[in-house]
């Protein structure tokens, strides 16, 4: 499985925008699809996450009702819409895929910058 993210770029706090993650290979593999955030000094954090298939949508608090994940099925890509961004959602964001179990993700996108100026 590859992932290729797009998307990211600065924008300012209260602006919304849509990262891509564009899957291929062996995607029938995939059982959930992510997407992290790493901020410099922090550790990686998931944001959202959901089952290949559908369904299955998880985000975490300091997230929930910004953030939103869906899949386009026909491209094989999932969409990250982030809307009222903060300064402190400046990370750099990564899409990752597990075949077996949402604690481990097999697959990795290269990172994309989101950088929220206040």
């Amino acid at each position: 499985v590859q992932l290729q993210a797009s998307g990211g770029g600065l924008v300012q706090a209260g602006d919304s925008l849509r990262l891509s993650c564009a899957a291929s290979g062996r995607t029938s593999s995939i059982y959930y699809i992510g997407w992290f955030r790493q901020a410099p000094g922090k550790q990686r954090e998931l944001v959202a996450r959901m089952a290949w298939t559908g369904g299955g949508t998880f985000y975490p608090k300091f997230v929930e009702g910004r953030f939103s994940i869906s899949k386009d099925n026909a491209k094989n890509t999932v969409y990250l819409q982030m809307n009222s961004l903060k300064p402190e959602d400046t990370a750099t964001y990564y899409c990752a895929a597990t075949i077996r179990s949402i604690l481990k993700y097999d697959y990795w996108g290269q990172g994309t910058l989101v950088t929220v100026s206040s």
